[in-house]
């Protein structure tokens, strides 16, 4: 079948024959002795010179690649989880455990990774193309009164004057803090000599286990949110601990995160980084209404009645004001809308709720890495480009696996965005293939009649394949951005193919 397809697709080159195996075909697939047989032949009707091809065929096998993107940057990714149990350590053993709980599991820590390789790839770039003045060297400041607290193995409720005393809390801040000082406190031996060694700053490597502190926060809020009750796997935060524990160890994540934010002493960064938290809310707050059907978003559900927003007076609100999408402006007589300008819209606002939830902290972290590298403008602006791209692209295949996957292979509960009320890709392009669809839609949640019908209509139009091809544009968009930007290296290799392998992921 691969020959044939192969053959009549008239490929003449390796990437149209790698794209054909990451998209078309399953691990389990394309680890069968038949399937490698076929490729085999398959290799032979192009170059067999070309590298790339020989990067295609093993595509089929992974474990014979020269290299894996993660054996790029092995040794940072081996002690990320460790430095970031340091980042986070409280004097409350409960809150060390809950904050700690989603970093002991095996995740897929795909944001760190991007920063780091990214980080590695931009140091390629010749010096006298760059700001070298720019160029961010210096290593982390580290935290005086946390780590005396921390050290004395009592913790800080040992001596609670002495903590809580003003001289205790402020001491070596003003150090640590001012504008006109750069930290020079030298990290530690293994740190430093990784760090020297393969071009990624020291602050680089901080950022990337920021991105994570951020990412792990967000999922124990989440899990509160959308009542899930696993996560990788095994039970979920908020199960294990209790809704109030998760929401407030998440919070505390994100405190944390804010501090070592803040010590990476770099202005552009810190506004870029902190601002994805609040991005992570406001996309939470649209994902909560779900589409531009409530065009106001001025109504709230009280059980099963719905009625107006009070406003901070306690007054109701007028439900004449326009509520402003990226793209347009929608007024309340929304049936005067036809369907294709409805559809357009909708699609506006999942893709604009997309990039706050998913695409903003990798984008912004991915353009802080620049910047921390001395960067130029137009790499910058294209590595900021290339987060976006692949935060989408990311989210995408997300919603898309909710429908293709069970909950076994995701690690948590599938069909979640349906039960949650949620209208994603799959269901947006069932609606843009029968318009009946909207009175079920506009919901503020789906029963079970609901869910089969839902359903039927995405099988019966194959809209998890129109997903497939939206999230193949903003992937191949991704790539340009690469290959547009950065020089031929080994990072940009793995960075290309973690790119590809997002659409082939199960999980």
């Amino acid at each position: 079948m691969l020959s044939r397809c192969v053959k009549n697709a008239k490929i003449t080159g390796p990437d149209p024959l790698r794209l054909f195996i990451v998209n078309h075909y399953s691990t389990q697939e394309k680890n069968t002795a038949s399937f490698s047989v076929t490729l085999s032949k398959c290799i032979k009707m192009v170059s067999p010179t070309n590298d790339v091809v020989t990067s295609a065929s093993k595509l089929v096998n992974p474990l014979s690649s020269p290299f894996s993107p993660l054996s790029v940057v092995s040794n940072e990714m081996e002690t990320l989880t460790k430095n970031i149990t340091k980042l986070i350590g409280s004097g409350h053993p409960v809150l060390n455990r809950i904050s700690g709980y989603y970093f002991e599991q095996e995740g897929k820590k795909v944001r760190p990774l991007l920063v780091l390789l990214l980080s590695k790839a931009l140091a390629e770039i010749p010096l006298r193309e760059r700001n070298q003045a720019a160029i961010d060297r210096h290593d982390i400041p580290g935290d005086p009164v946390y780590e005396e607290y921390k050290n004395s193995n009592k913790g800080l409720f040992s001596n609670p004057v002495a903590s809580f005393s003003p001289l205790s809390i402020l001491h070596g801040i003003k150090q640590a803090t001012s504008p006109l000082t750069k930290g020079s406190e030298p990290l530690e031996e293994s740190i430093k000599s990784m760090d020297s060694s393969n071009g990624i700053l020291p602050k680089q490597r901080r950022l990337a286990e920021i991105v994570e502190m951020i990412h792990t926060a967000s999922l124990l809020h989440d899990d509160v949110i959308d009542f899930s009750d696993t996560r990788r796997g095994r039970p979920s935060g908020n199960i294990q601990f209790s809704n109030k524990m998760a929401v407030l160890a998440g919070d505390f994540l994100l405190g944390r995160s804010v501090v070592a934010i803040s010590r990476l002493r770099n202005p552009e960064v810190i506004e870029l980084v902190s601002n994805c938290i609040a991005n992570l809310v406001e996309g939470e707050f649209m994902q909560l209404k779900n589409t531009v059907i409530d065009p106001n978003q001025l109504t709230i559900m009280t059980g099963d009645t719905k009625k107006l927003m009070p406003s901070p007076s306690g007054k109701e609100l007028d439900i004449g004001h326009d509520y402003k999408i990226p793209t347009a402006t929608l007024t309340a007589n929304i049936d005067k809308l036809n369907h294709e300008t409805l559809i357009k819209l909708a699609f506006d606002h999942y893709l604009h709720k997309t990039y706050l939830k998913t695409a903003s902290l990798i984008s912004k972290s991915l353009r802080s890495t620049a910047i921390l590298s001395g960067c130029n403008r137009e790499v910058v602006d294209q590595c900021y480009e290339f987060g976006k791209n692949i935060g989408i692209c990311f989210q995408l295949v997300d919603d898309m696996l909710d429908y293709t996957q069970d909950a076994k292979t995701l690690g948590k509960p599938a069909n979640n965005d349906l039960k949650l009320g949620l209208a994603t890709a799959p269901v947006l392009f069932a609606w843009k293939m029968n318009p009946n669809l909207k009175t079920v839609i506009e919901k503020p949640s789906f029963n079970d009649d609901d869910i089969k019908l839902i359903l039927a209509n995405v099988y019966k139009y194959d809209t998890v394949s129109m997903t497939r091809k939206l999230a193949t544009e903003y992937r191949d968009k991704a790539v340009e951005n690469l290959r547009n930007t950065l020089p031929k290296s080994r990072a940009r290799d793995a960075l290309e193919m973690l790119t590809m392998s997002i659409m082939s992921r199960s999980k």
